[in-house]
């Protein structure tokens, strides 16, 4: 029994704590909130605003690079807000939980991104993401905030620590491509 309260209070405590990643700059948190997980995430990269925004709105696409994501697919586009259903599946140690939602999402070109379920098997979820260059042409900044309530059964104590690594590999994926796209040749 002690050894599996060591376990637990363990993931806890990295659960509260934030992951710094190899990546320079890139950073991941996730804390317990008002019934769910307040998460947050930021990242420095050398690809120009136009790029990350590329890969952000990419939407049909997201399934190739995202893990976890099995569809997304644009249902309606208004001006700058987007209809987006996705599906896939949170998975954690033993735990595997089927995700099914339906986004408002509203784009502000190359400055933000903020979403809000409409429907699925979450709750609550908000998200956003903002890009801000650097002054003089320095290494973009992404941030990604958001807060999310699952409705399936995720066991309290492992709730915060469960999404911290879902978006931990997510949006470290979500950087990888953003970088892959930089690096490659321009077109002529």
């Amino acid at each position: 029994m002690r050894s599996l309260r060591s376990f637990l209070a363990v993931l806890l405590l990295g659960a509260s704590a934030p992951t710094v990643l190899a990546a320079e700059g890139l950073r991941v948190e996730a804390r317990r909130a008002d019934e769910g997980v307040q998460v947050r995430a930021e990242a420095q990269l050398e690809a120009p605003v136009s790029t990350v925004w590329e890969v952000l709105t990419d939407y049909e696409r997201l399934p190739a690079f995202i893990p976890g994501i099995t569809r997304s697919v644009v249902r309606e586009r208004r001006g700058n807000q987007v209809i987006l259903e996705q599906s896939g599946e949170a998975r954690f140690l033993v735990f595997s939980f089927p995700v099914e939602v339906t986004y408002e999402v509203t784009e502000t070109p190359e400055t933000s991104i903020a979403c809000r379920a409409l429907s699925g098997n979450l709750k609550r979820m908000t998200g956003r993401y903002d890009i801000e260059p650097a002054a003089g042409g320095g290494p973009v900044r992404l941030r990604y905030s958001g807060f999310v309530d699952p409705d399936f059964n995720v066991p309290d104590i492992l709730e915060a620590a469960a999404l911290r690594a879902m978006v931990e590999k997510q949006f470290t994926a979500l950087v990888a491509e953003i970088e892959r796209r930089a690096a490659r040749p321009a077109a002529k």
